[in-house]
């Protein structure tokens, strides 16, 4: 009997990842619990003791030794209740410590079923994950059983369970793939310096090497593009760009929109704007589809990037020049400085407002007021301009549509 305890006690904290002098302690307390319960007072004093090495079990009612084998039935089954639910309480002690480690690595584990559009993931003999649908890749199914790889999102307690949230859709997720594929991030020589994803169609990471024999984005495409196979595999076919990283915005912009060929780039410091010149044949590649490119551009360089061809750049050029003509005290050198300082348009003077143009272009606050309040009427203007055009357009196609029933 006392060995078969032992062993039972063994096999719980090996199965359950459960300290064995916990269970113990657990046993101990239950036993005291139904031995009170069985003499019907909480006040008795009761004792009970587990030899670690025996298992002998030792019980006393007010300091009197008693046989716990002695108190029957029920106090057995409340004594087993206890012990259940204290075992319980302690495994999802346990799992929570585990995993709360865990948190941001990445884990395997086996599809179990889909429970109102979560997908539920067994990770162990014991413990199940939850994705939550907006964490799973659009248009991505998973068998029962098949094995997959996710993020660890997070780990919340509960009352009665530890729920382990995971990921397939978070920029980690990418990252630690990428540990995992290219042995050159995970010592530390290549660097992953900013990663921005749109889930199950594109993906934009820029790497820098630390090491200057180490092609960053060679390391990362691998002898024929091995590495970064593995990883589009792993996500079902998601587009990945490696991007070298550049200190220079300038240079950084323009990675960042490859495939397109950029022509100019001015950069607005006051607006954290970026603005782009490229030719028309470069424009579609440059936006992307649905504007995919150029926004994962601007997430991963944090530049609001506006994306323009040559002849749009010059005519917001040539407005901003009769802009400043209109104001008394200026002249050409002004148009050079505001874009030097990275506005090339009406709007954008508008937005910068009086005081750069104050402090970094050193004119009088009399001037920049103007040059302001000039901007602002023209956008108005061409505000104006824009709607009775998109008005006139509208007509014009009513009238058509008119004529053709007609």
């Amino acid at each position: 009997m006392n060995q078969e305890l032992l062993r039972i006690v063994e096999n719980i904290a090996r199965d359950k990842n459960i300290d064995k002098e916990l269970i113990f302690v657990d046993l101990e307390e239950a036993m005291v619990s139904a031995a009170r319960k069985h003499f019907g007072s909480p006040e008795i004093e009761i004792e009970v003791h587990i030899d670690r090495q025996t298992g002998q079990i030792v019980a006393y009612k007010d300091k009197v030794q008693i046989d716990i084998k002695q108190l029957g039935r029920i106090p057995a089954q409340i004594a087993k209740q206890v012990i259940i639910q204290k075992i319980r309480a302690g495994e999802r002690d346990s799992i929570y410590s585990e995993f709360v480690q865990r948190r941001g690595e990445i884990i395997s584990g086996a599809v179990v079923r889909y429970e109102s559009g979560t997908l539920i993931v067994s990770l162990d003999r014991w413990t199940e994950g939850f994705m939550p649908k907006g964490e799973q890749i659009m248009g991505q199914t998973h068998r029962v059983g098949e094995r997959i790889r996710c993020l660890i999102l997070d780990v919340k307690e509960t009352s009665n369970q530890v729920k382990i949230i995971l990921s397939r859709t978070h920029p980690d997720f990418i990252r630690r793939l990428f540990e995992l594929e290219v042995p050159e991030i995970n010592e530390k020589i290549i660097e992953i310096r900013a990663l921005a994803r749109e889930a199950g169609y594109r993906t934009k990471v820029a790497v820098n090497s630390l090491d200057d024999k180490v092609d960053p984005v060679g390391a990362c495409v691998g002898v024929r593009g091995s590495r970064i196979k593995n990883v589009v595999d792993e996500l079902g076919g998601e587009k990945i760009d490696i991007v070298r990283w550049n200190d220079s915005s300038q240079v950084l912009v323009s990675n960042a929109l490859m495939p397109a060929k950029v022509s100019e780039i001015a950069l607005c410091f006051e607006l954290g704007r970026a603005t782009v010149v490229v030719e028309e044949e470069q424009l579609s590649l440059a936006i992307g589809k649905h504007g995919q490119n150029v926004r994962l551009a601007a997430r991963l360089t944090a530049w609001d990037i506006d994306i323009l061809t040559p002849d749009e750049y010059n005519l917001g050029i040539e407005r901003l020049a009769n802009c400043v003509k209109t104001v008394e005290g200026t002249d050409d050198t002004i148009v050079d400085k505001l874009i030097a300082l990275g506005v090339i348009s009406i709007a954008d003077l508008d937005d910068v407002g009086v005081e750069p143009l104050i402090n970094e272009i050193k004119i009088s606050p009399d001037v920049a007021g103007k040059l302001v309040a000039a901007a602002s009427r023209g956008v108005e203007k061409l505000s104006e301009e824009n709607e009775h055009r998109e008005a006139e357009k509208h007509l014009a196609k009513q009238g058509k549509i008119i004529s053709e029933d007609q």
